[in-house]
C-alpha cells in the first residue's frame, strides 16, 4: 500500500526502456506548446489515455466576447507530443474559446480516428439530433466552464444532465476552487457521473484545510465523482517541477478513489502565457504520486478506458 520512493522508481523505469519505447524523440527538438525535448523517464503503460487535451484552430471562429484566444495548436502538434509521451489515446476538450461551437473538436475527433474521444459544450437548445450525431462522432460529455460568464450556467446542468444520461455521458466541471461549495447542492444532485478537471482547482496555500478540498472530497465521498490529475501549475505557489503545495491534495484524493482518478495533459497548456510547462515531467510527477504499479495501470489506462467507452 506504500507509495514508491523516487529512487526506487528511477530504478523500476530505467533509461533503457524508455529509449525503446520512443527511440525517435532522443534528442527532439523543443516542441512549442512543451519545454523540454525528453521523454518521461515513467513508461505509460500500453493504452494509456491522455484525458484533457485542447486542439485550436483559426480556421474555426472564436466565440464573441472570449477572452482566451491562443494561437493555433494543431493536431500535428500535438502527434509529436503524444509520440513524446508515449501516449496512444486522447479526449479532445472543447475549449471555452469556441463556446458552443464544437466543430473545431469535431474536426478533430474525424482526423484522430478511433483512439479519440471528445468533449463538447453544449447549452440546452442543442437538439437530442445533434447530441446523437456528436455520440455517433465520438463524443461522451458536456463540459460546464463555471470559471468565468460564458456559454453554460449553473441553471443549465440539471436539464442537461437528464438529457446525456441515455447517452452514457458525463459532465465535466472546470471552476475556481473558491466557488465550488457553492456548487456543491447542485452537483450532487446530478444523474450522471461527474468530472472535475485540474485536481479540483484546490487553492494555495492551504488547499489541504480549504472549503474548496472539503467540497471535493465529500462529492468524491458519494461515489459519483472523478477528478482529472492535470494542470498542477495553474494553482501551484511552490511551482515545477515538484509542486509541493499540490502533491498531498492530489495525494489524497488519489487515495480516495483511485478507481475514480483521470489523467491529462491539459496541452497546449492555454492559461500558461510565458512558459510552458515540460509535459515529460508532469507525467513523472503524477506517475510518482500516484506511486502503486497497480493505481498507475488503472488511472492511465482503465479508469479512462471504462468511462469515455474506449474499445
Amino acid at each position: 500500500m506504500h507509495a514508491l520512493n523516487r529512487r526506487r522508481f528511477l530504478q523500476m523505469a530505467g533509461a533503457g526502456a524508455v529509449a525503446a519505447a520512443v527511440p525517435a524523440l532522443s534528442g527532439a527538438a523543443e516542441e512549442l506548446w512543451s519545454s523540454g525535448s525528453n521523454p518521461p523517464t515513467f513508461n505509460l503503460p500500453a493504452g494509456a489515455v491522455d484525458c484533457h487535451m485542447h486542439i485550436y484552430d483559426d480556421r474555426f471562429p472564436s466565440a464573441p466576447g472570449t477572452t482566451l484566444r491562443p494561437p493555433n495548436a494543431s493536431i500535428e502538434q500535438y502527434r509529436k507530443v503524444q509520440a513524446r509521451l508515449g501516449v496512444q489515446r486522447n479526449v479532445v476538450v472543447t475549449p471555452s474559446t469556441y463556446g458552443t461551437d464544437n466543430r473545431c473538436t469535431l474536426d478533430a475527433l474525424k482526423r484522430f480516428g478511433p483512439n479519440a474521444r471528445g468533449v463538447a459544450v453544449v447549452d440546452t437548445s442543442v437538439t437530442d439530433a445533434q447530441l446523437a450525431e456528436m455520440h455517433a462522432a465520438g463524443v461522451r460529455a458536456i463540459r460546464f466552464n463555471l470559471s468565468y460568464p460564458g456559454a453554460t450556467t449553473v441553471d443549465m446542468l440539471a436539464p442537461l444532465a437528464s438529457r446525456i444520461g441515455a447517452l452514457g455521458w458525463h459532465i465535466e466541471l472546470v471552476v475556481q476552487g473558491a466557488k465550488l461549495p457553492a456548487l456543491e447542492p447542485h452537483l450532487l444532485a446530478l444523474p450522471c457521473p461527474l468530472v472535475i478537471d485540474h485536481i479540483a482547482h484546490v487553492p494555495q496555500p492551504g488547499g489541504m484545510q480549504s472549503d474548496a478540498m472539503r467540497t471535493a472530497q465529500r462529492l468524491i465521498d458519494k461515489g459519483n465523482t472523478w477528478i482529472t490529475l492535470s494542470g498542477p501549475y495553474v494553482d501551484t505557489k511552490t511551482g515545477a517541477p515538484a509542486y509541493a503545495d499540490v502533491e498531498p491534495v492530489a495525494k489524497a484524493f488519489i487515495n480516495m478513489a483511485p478507481e475514480r482518478m483521470l489523467w491529462g495533459t491539459d496541452w497546449p497548456h492555454p492559461t500558461e502565457k510565458t512558459h510552458k510547462p515540460d509535459d515529460a515531467a508532469l507525467v513523472d510527477t503524477i506517475a510518482m504520486w500516484i506511486g502503486r504499479a497497480d493505481w498507475q495501470q488503472m488511472i492511465f489506462v482503465a479508469n479512462p478506458v471504462k468511462l469515455y467507452g474506449f474499445g
